[in-house]
């Protein structure tokens, strides 16, 4: 059986829920950021705040329908972000995975550090990439684990999860597979590329989010900005309903607005290399709420570590669209996107990745 590789290593940190339960009227200096979420110069305004990101229907690209397939292909390239309904994944299955996931944020700390992360991975419990005693921490909690595939699993946490909620995070991660598949699918149909299956199996990690209330939101953040840089889609479930997410459209932070019964799905920066930049990898952050805690679940799907990754062929021209990156192995990728400073200033892999044609 092949070594479950390590994907990345953080330093260990406090517990962000339970700092909340002790300390419901103030914040660490740590999360606090070093300027003002709520007065940035790109925030949202009144007429920002009027944007959303678009909707799509799996149902009616399941009939064939045109209109909605280019519907999907015009989002991919103009907002990078959308919201999907109809998607086909149970609902009872859903409501039961949203229940469990929040009982088991609610565990005991005692029971957690059974799952927390070791210094050397960071999956499990934790925060990604705390790589300094210095550096500012986000107002959340995550919980994070390879799931496909299977072999790759670590063999300390997803066994050892306690049941049922281990069989429902099986078949969700099962669910999530086949609605990646079908999407890349559709994305594949709306390039107009033959080859449905371009994007291949692939590999599938889930990354559980809690955010506690904050008593100080202006002044801590849930997720920092970033885009998904090892990702094709995120498919991302909110469990609670309480608005956190935002994405850069236009130099503004948009607040997207989740809709009951559906999935926000993005494109991450391996399908922008992939489709030569005409889907977009979009800037998101959370932020973090005064009163609820939200929590959600992205589930990440990746190209298989063995493959190597670039500008799909039969999207290139090389008079008005020659390939703008270079091809890389996805485990290549990793190591350079692990090998980067971790910091919002840093450049992207496919900053380094970018071909500089001369004209």
């Amino acid at each position: 059986m092949e070594n479950a590789p390590i994907l990345g290593k953080s330093k260990l940190v406090p517990c962000v829920q339970e700092l909340a339960k002790s300390c419901p009227n103030k914040i660490p200096q740590r999360y606090i950021q070093s300027h003002d979420l709520y007065n940035d110069q790109d925030h949202c305004d009144a007429h920002d705040l009027q944007l959303q990101i678009p909707i799509i229907n799996m149902e009616a690209l399941i009939c064939g329908d045109g209109v909605e397939l280019e519907k999907l292909h015009s989002t991919c390239q103009e907002w990078g972000f959308f919201q999907l309904i109809n998607h086909e994944v149970s609902s009872s299955l859903i409501e039961k995975f949203k229940l469990e996931t929040k009982e088991f944020f609610d565990l005991p700390l005692e029971e957690k550090k059974r799952y927390w992360q070791t210094p050397t991975d960071f999956e499990g419990f934790g925060q990604a990439f705390v790589l300094s005693d210095e550096q500012k921490l986000d107002w959340a909690d995550m919980f994070f684990l390879t799931m496909l595939p299977k072999h790759l699993r670590k063999s300390h946490l997803f066994p050892n999860l306690p049941l049922p909620y281990r069989d429902t995070l099986e078949k969700y991660s099962t669910e999530m597979k086949t609605l990646a598949t079908k999407m890349l699918g559709y994305m594949a149909k709306a390039l107009k590329i033959s080859d449905e299956n371009v994007f291949g199996e692939g590999h599938q990690s889930i990354r559980m989010n809690y955010y506690p209330p904050c008593p100080l939101p202006e002044k801590a953040i849930g997720l920092t900005s970033h885009t998904d840089e090892t990702v094709l889609i995120t498919i991302l479930l909110q469990i609670s309903q309480v608005e956190g997410l935002q994405i850069l459209k236009d130099n503004r932070w948009v607040p997207v607005k989740p809709q009951p019964d559906a999935f926000i799905v993005n494109i991450g920066d391996v399908l922008e290399l992939m489709t030569n930049g005409m889907y977009r990898s979009v800037t998101h952050r959370a932020v973090v709420n005064a009163e609820k805690e939200r929590i959600s679940v992205a589930t990440f799907h990746s190209p298989a570590l063995d493959v190597e990754v670039g500008p799909i062929p039969k999207l290139l021209n090389n008079n008005n669209n020659p390939p703008r990156f270079t091809r890389i192995s996805m485990l290549d990728y990793w190591n350079m996107f692990l090998d980067r400073p971790l910091h919002h200033h840093a450049k992207k892999c496919l900053d380094f990745l970018t071909i500089h044609h001369t004209t």
